[in-house]
């Protein structure tokens, strides 16, 4: 069997980052909730796509959050993600959220979440 190849990633950026959470089954669970379709603030969504960020995924095992950001082909992650950082409540939600993090209460996005080195392609 001949499966199509891969679809086209010069079409977009994409950026993987890892974040532990606090090691509480009680906190984890909540953090799914907040993390829900609808859940998430509006002014989040929002600022993400304002930014160039496309499309956002993040999945858990145990503590370790993995997150797959998408973004425009243009995409300037540092220049983003200090834009980011200025957005409406977006430092109020950055607080919201520490509260299950192994992190600083005031600690932005880009502080938080920590960029993954690819090590293996498959099609390279």
């Amino acid at each position: 069997m001949h499966y199509p190849s891969a679809r086209s990633y010069n079409q977009f950026k994409r950026f993987c980052k890892t974040l532990a959470l606090e090691d509480d089954p009680a906190l984890i669970e909540a953090y799914k909730k907040v993390h829900a379709p609808g859940a998430i603030w509006p002014e989040i969504t929002r600022g993400m796509k304002e930014v160039g960020i496309l499309d956002m995924e993040i999945y858990i095992v145990g503590t370790r959050l993995f997150m797959i950001m998408d973004t425009t082909p243009d995409f300037d992650h540092d220049g983003a993600m200090a834009a980011l950082a200025g957005k409406p409540r977006q430092s109020e939600w950055e607080a919201y959220v520490s509260r299950f993090q192994r992190t600083s209460p005031n600690a932005t996005a880009e502080e938080k979440w920590q960029p993954i080195e690819r090590i293996y392609k498959m099609s390279e």
